[in-house]
């Protein structure tokens, strides 16, 4: 549930913050008092596109935060799924806008702006003013009865993917195939040429980072062989060196040792490092050995690498990625020098696939007509709910010409709204305010499935008045009792079912227009509800009204 909205410096929002309830929250305000502002502020922060005008005039930044209590453990599983974690239940997600860029957070922690998204399709639907044009593309159909089926389809849609990337796959190679003789036999030579190159170099992994080491050694060999002397100069030979002091001081200490315990400890440690520095200079003197390098050994060394390099830039960045390229192309070589039995063995290969990807997609199609049906059913219901007189819906499916991931099925949402009129495609018979009532129908419906808590509906009265108005505003009040439903409107018969009701104002003080958000009361909910009806003169009769359309509306709840 979105429990808080904070806003700074966006449009005429100077700073808004508002505290949301569950059930349904209404949000009502003249035209052109900001409310579009609010709306806009909240897909801002679940990764809306912006640009540097929506920041207040003279600000250098906006911000909007969102604070959600987060209790179904369905959804706190799938927030893990992307290692979002509530703490104490609450989520937040904030995004700080500047000229050019933008920062998102959740939980406080920077976030990349495809998480934000990902996140926020969790937590919250947000249906804008024209969503439901989106119902006149057929395209969008299929994606709603199968968000509908999704607990019923996970399983089938996963297989019906793999079935068609393996099918897709086949059928890409067999594509592939050179079937002209000459131009296989020319490019059989081509590829004994690159693996006889490969094989005959005899590489080794990791040798390259060998020859590498030891060509710096090489090269700097003087430098090192003088080092070391040096080294071993200052440690182990004449009377100034390290050996030849403690060897003295051992003597010194090795006389008193019998006086005092402390100085018997003293020279057993002592005697330790006089070994250990006995032991390097021993290996120092080992390594000096190895510090003498011939012309030879360097022409041979640069000669390898050279050889080795030279592959690199033709096959591969590594040793084991040029291996890796031998090995394919060997493959290839022994596909050519067979080549019929290959494409034979391709062939049926790509008939298998084609096989499973239907037997897939045919099994994805009966569970997705089967809840098509309940769905079909369930739309007409809602549909008939919102004052249409005799409707008939129905979702038509036929097969499609190519294959695809989403399996066979295309769908069409087809509709009758008069008596006696046969169904038809949605797209040709519903105007913009009948379209909005199928469309509140269909997230009515899907809100009994779908988990996502919180529902923002954008004036999805658009067009509509009356009886239908009260119909709609029934079809909210039943949404809003098992959903958080946050509703733009401009009726009174939507606004008098608030269980929270808020006014959108636009004030001026010293010149300065600002757009706030203000939690109503009952006395101020009513005043609100004779304003809509009202309009310029508000009445003892207008207000009466309102007064009446607040109690039918708790009756009605």
């Amino acid at each position: 549930m979105l429990q808080n909205l904070h806003v700074k410096n966006l449009a005429l929002i100077d700073e808004i913050e508002v505290e949301f309830g569950d059930g349904l929250n209404i949000l009502t305000g003249e035209t052109g008092a900001g409310k579009s502002i609010i709306l806009g502020s909240v897909n801002l922060a679940l990764g809306g596109r912006y640009t540097k005008d929506i920041l207040r005039q003279g600000a250098n930044y906006g911000f909007v935060e969102l604070t959600f209590l987060v209790e179904n453990e369905h959804q706190i599983e799938k927030l893990r799924e992307l290692e979002v974690y509530p703490e104490e239940g609450i989520v937040t997600l904030s995004r700080r806008l500047m000229e050019g860029r933008s920062v998102s957070r959740i939980n406080g922690e920077t976030v990349q702006i495809g998480v934000l998204k990902e996140v926020a399709s969790i937590l919250i639907d947000i249906h804008g003013q024209h969503e439901h044009q989106s119902l006149l593309y057929k395209k969008n159909h299929l994606g709603i009865v199968d968000a509908f089926a999704r607990d019923f389809l996970t399983e089938e849609k996963e297989q019906t993917a793999k079935a068609y990337r393996s099918y897709k796959k086949c059928v890409k190679e067999l594509e592939g195939v050179v079937t002209d003789e000459a131009q296989r036999v020319k490019e059989l030579a081509f590829l004994n040429f690159e693996v006889d190159e490969i094989r005959n170099a005899s590489l080794r992994p990791g040798e390259d980072e060998e020859l590498e080491v030891l060509y710096r050694k090489i090269s700097n060999g003087k430098k090192i062989a003088d080092g070391v002397t040096e080294a071993y100069h200052y440690t182990s030979e004449g009377n100034d060196s390290a050996s030849e002091g403690l060897s003295r001081a051992i003597r010194a200490l090795s006389q008193i040792e019998d006086y005092d315990e402390t100085v018997s400890r003293l020279s057993e440690q002592l005697t330790e490092v006089d070994n250990l520095l006995n032991d390097f200079n021993h290996e120092l003197a080992e390594y000096s050995k190895t510090c003498e390098f011939s012309d030879e050994e360097l022409y041979e060394t640069e000669n390898r690498l050279n050889e080795i390099n030279h592959l690199k830039t033709k096959y591969g960045s590594t040793i084991e990625k040029i291996l890796d390229y031998c090995d394919k192309q060997e493959k290839r070589i022994r596909i050519l020098e067979d080549f019929d039995h290959y494409l034979q063995e391709l062939k049926n290969r790509c008939r298998k696939a084609e096989e499973s990807y239907k037997k897939c997609a045919d099994k994805l199609s009966v569970i997705r007509k089967k809840q098509a049906e309940i769905l079909e059913k369930a739309i007409e219901d809602g549909v008939k709910d919102l004052n249409f007189a005799d409707v008939k819906f129905k979702i038509q499916f036929t097969q499609k010409k190519e294959y695809s991931a989403e399996g066979m099925d295309d769908v069409e949402f087809m509709i009758s709204l008069n008596p006696g009129q046969p169904v038809r495609p949605l797209a040709n018979v519903a105007s913009g305010g009948e379209l909005s009532r199928i469309m509140l129908a269909i997230k009515a419906v899907m809100a009994q499935r779908d988990e996502i808590e919180t529902l923002i509906f954008d004036e999805i009265d658009v067009g509509i008045s009356g009886r239908t108005a009260q119909k709609v505003s029934e079809k909210m009040a039943v949404i809003g009792k098992g959903h958080q439903v946050i509703c733009i409107t401009h009726l009174a018969q939507i606004a008098a079912m608030a269980d929270h009701h808020y006014l959108i104002e636009k004030r001026t003080e010293d010149g300065i227009t600002t757009t706030g958000i203000y939690s109503l009361n009952e006395e101020e909910s009513v005043q609100e509800l004779a304003r809509i009806l009202g309009g310029a003169k508000i009445t003892d009769t207008v207000i009466q009204n309102a007064l009446e359309m607040r109690e039918l509306a708790k009756q009605t709840k």
